[in-house]
């Protein structure tokens, strides 16, 4: 997922994608957990993702 894409969606479409994320993140650290997790990287990727909205949250709320 890349920034730009990111600036383009509604403030409600940000939040409703970071609730997603937020729940497999959730569930990928259950599965690592357990032990039945085998893509460790998918991790890194959720919570840079994760960080990226944020980000664009914030600068929209800097310009409104």
């Amino acid at each position: 997922m890349k920034a730009g894409e990111l600036r383009d969606k509604s403030e409600a479409e940000l939040k409703n994608e970071l609730m997603r994320l937020r729940r497999e993140q959730f569930h990928m650290r259950m599965q690592k957990a357990g032990g039945q997790l085998g893509q460790t990287h998918l991790l890194r990727e959720i919570r840079r993702d994760i960080a990226r909205i944020k980000s664009v949250q914030q600068e929209k709320k800097g310009h409104g």
